[in-house]
């Protein structure tokens, strides 16, 4: 059974966190690269915990990168989707048990992904029983979207956040996903970072940062 690890940062604030802030990385990168957004956070949201895990397979050919699934299958949506399900089972697993060494109930988990790191988001995100606090999408896509309307359980806040000069992943797959989730029944807020390549600029990360603090909101601590 895979099992998933990867680095963890706690609230700036110290003591017990309010939220545990699940951080999914792309294709080729790792966890330790995405933990590195905490600290623009930790004014936003002082008592949450960051977690970042590695995805389950080595890149080939990439020391030190991981990916959820391989994306040479990206030009079928069927082998797209399969990946993004195997890989949902081992993330679902983890969320469990970072929640259970934090003692957070799991309505109390964040989800933020950036690229092949935002499509499982989206894809785990809906189809937990208990929804997540909120999701945060960075420069991905909707994967699965056909058969969201049967498979969603949850209906959680959504931000998508995309440059406009991403040359990886089209600006255009984000209102994809934006429709997607409409005709899923869901709803997102959308962003376009103008200027931006694939990569996160400081106007996402700021919003992001206030969405992350909106959808936490009433979260006491934990005791």
């Amino acid at each position: 059974m895979m099992m998933l690890d990867g680095p963890r940062a706690p609230p700036a604030a110290g003591g017990k966190p309010n939220m545990l802030v699940a951080l999914l990385h792309g294709y080729g990168s790792n966890g330790a690269d995405l933990i590195s957004l905490a600290p623009y956070w930790a004014k936003a949201l002082p008592h949450a915990a960051f977690v970042s895990p590695n995805a389950p397979e080595p890149v080939p050919g990439a020391p030190g990168g991981y990916q959820w699934w391989d994306l040479m299958a990206r030009g079928d949506p069927l082998a797209m989707e399969q990946g993004a399900k195997q890989a949902a089972g081992a993330l679902e697993r983890y969320f469990t048990r970072e929640l259970e060494r934090l003692q957070l109930e799991p309505n109390r988990l964040a989800l933020v992904g950036f690229s092949q790191g935002t499509m499982m988001s989206l894809y785990v995100g809906p189809r937990r029983i208990v929804p997540p606090a909120g999701i945060v999408g960075f420069s991905g896509m909707l994967i699965g979207g056909e058969r969201l309307k049967e498979e969603a359980k949850a209906k959680p806040p959504i931000l998508l956040v995309h440059g406009d000069r991403d040359d990886r992943i089209p600006l255009g797959a984000m209102f994809q996903a934006a429709d997607g989730l409409c005709e899923a029944g869901l709803s997102a807020q959308w962003h376009v970072s103008y200027g931006v390549p694939h990569s996160i600029g400081p106007d996402g990360l700021e919003l992001a940062g206030a969405f992350l603090k909106t959808v936490s909101k009433g979260f006491s601590l934990a005791r």
